[in-house]
């Protein structure tokens, strides 16, 4: 939670500093190159091969030799980051070439320009990858180590870094102009990367690991290197997935990517908060499972798990939908970011919305076909949520302009969960989802009958308090919690599946504290 409030603060005070830009475009750009490098060897493909790797070691064998092995695996991964980083330096650094040859094949000046500014900013910031995609194994370790609190605050110093840097470029060097303040914030990046990395590092010392500089190609890293060449395939595809709505966004208009940039981080706030904590947690128990053969327990555990991903996160994207207008206009509509951004901003947030239950549910689906060392299947459908992204891209960006870049992501990422989930039941009848059905069925009538209380409730206030800034900070702050309590009446009443958990739960707490 923590991280997400401080990330939609870093977005807003970069909204009130640069507002909807070229600037900004380029940098939203440029962050999207390192950062999808990060989840290609970091947290996507090498947390999906280490993880069940460490947990085999663990069960098998001795914590000695797990932590050898978390040495190993940073050692290589430095390495290989390392190679890439240089190589892609070396090749923006021709950016400018490259724009005048892209200038004879028909691309504008302007969006050379943008091209070109982009690269520069990339060339600052793409070191940042060699520390995040560290600081991925060290936090992958401490997960398999049931340690959860330093991974779940590596996000929240990057956040720090960047908002405290970009404060300090309007305070210390206020007469830098705008560029300046970019490097500033591409600077914040950079510390932010050194932070990521040495606090899980730390903490990895004190459960005995010690650093070492071993290139060793033992067995255990052989077998993550087999894990992960699929794997590093499928999260490729998603790289390119990713670069493909950005850099068509950049080349639709100077805008666009700052406005998928913005609806996106709307949408990590749910996402975040609860689908990867749940996911995060539940990982290490199913490889368990999955080591000791014990398909009930899987099953079991991914449909609790699963349970409580879509029972957040189905009324969240009804919520979002409902109060898109207020939320963008509260968060963003400050100094530079005028009310024309938040009007073309809402229409992308909201397409963004209605993918995020699938989101959640790709989250956790990966993580189930990762616990049983299956990395081929996520492969196939990362280039099925490709091949359909990129289709209705082409096809949408003409008619609906970035609107349309949204909804060809959001109907992507349908097409993964269906995908996942079609081959999961085929391959165990205990991750079957018709097990759900009931729960998916409650709470989609408790979220719709909550979203038809927020839209009147938020039509009532618009009509008789009116609007504005603080209007609309206080109808937000009434209107989020009337609508979850709203919600949480209707699954009581609807007896939704674990109410019996949760009740034993509250008695749990009442007899702690009595």
């Amino acid at each position: 939670m923590a991280s997400r409030v401080l990330g939609l603060l870093r977005e807003s005070q970069t909204m009130a500093v640069f507002g909807r830009c070229a600037l900004t475009d380029a940098f939203y750009t440029a962050f999207t190159l390192p950062n999808l490098f990060r989840r290609l060897l970091g947290e996507g493909a090498l947390t999906a091969a280490l993880v069940p790797t460490l947990t085999a070691e663990l069960e098998e064998r001795k914590r000695e030799q797990a932590l050898t092995l978390v040495s190993q695996v940073a050692s290589w991964l430095f390495v290989v980051s390392g190679v890439i980083v240089g190589l892609g330096i070396l090749v923006l650094l021709q950016a400018e070439t490259l724009a005048g040859l892209a200038g004879r094949w028909g691309v504008d000046a302007a969006t050379g320009a943008r091209w070109v500014q982009t690269a520069q900013l990339m060339i600052v910031l793409f070191p940042y990858m060699m520390l995040v995609c560290a600081a991925a194994a060290f936090s992958a370790a401490l997960q398999t180590l049931e340690r959860f609190l330093e991974p779940a605050l590596s996000p929240i110093w990057l956040n720090c870094a960047m908002i405290g840097l970009l404060w300090f470029s309007g305070v210390g060097d206020a007469a830098g102009g705008d560029v300046r303040r970019m490097y500033w914030l591409c600077a914040g990046v950079l510390l932010g990367g050194v932070m990521q990395l040495v606090v899980p590092a730390g903490a990895l010392m004190r459960e005995g690991w010690r650093p070492r500089f071993d290139l060793r190609l033992s067995a255990p890293v052989r077998a993550i290197l087999r894990l992960m060449g699929p794997t590093v395939f499928g999260s490729a595809i998603y790289l390119i997935n990713m670069a493909v709505s950005r850099f068509v966004g950049l080349s639709l208009d100077e805008k666009a990517a700052t406005a998928l940039q913005l609806a996106t981080r709307l949408m990590e706030l749910p996402i975040g908060v609860f689908a990867v904590a749940v996911s995060t947690v539940v990982f290490p128990l199913i490889s368990r499972y999955a080591v000791q053969e014990n398909w009930t327990g899987l099953g079991e555990a991914y449909r609790r798990g699963m349970r409580l991903i879509l029972v957040i996160n189905i009324p969240a994207a009804i919520g979002l939908v409902a109060l898109a207008e207020p939320t963008v206009r509260v968060l963003f509509q400050h100094g530079k970011f005028t009310a024309s951004d938040t009007a073309a901003m809402v229409p992308v947030f909201a397409a963004y919305a209605v993918g995020l239950p699938f989101f959640s549910f790709v989250n956790l689906a990966l993580r189930a076909f990762y616990a049983q060392k299956d990395t081929a299947t996520p492969v196939r459908a990362a280039m099925v949520s490709f091949a359909v992204n990129l289709g209705l891209s082409l096809a949408l960006m003409g008619p609906l302009g970035t609107v349309g870049l949204a909804l060809a992501s959001s109907a992507a990422i349908v097409a993964q969960a269906w995908y996942l989930q079609r081959h999961l039941t085929r391959r165990r009848a205990e991750l079957k989802f018709g097990h759900l059905a009931p729960t998916v069925g409650k709470v989609g009538l408790a979220a719709v009958l909550m979203g038809a209380v927020v839209v009147a409730g938020w039509w009532g206030w618009r009509t008789g308090v009116g609007r504005g800034f603080w209007s609309e900070t206080v109808a937000l702050a009434v209107l989020i919690p009337a609508g979850m309590a709203a919600y949480a009446g209707f699954l009581w009443r609807l007896k939704i599946e674990g109410r019996e958990e949760l009740m034993e739960i509250l008695r749990g707490w009442r007899a702690k504290l009595g």
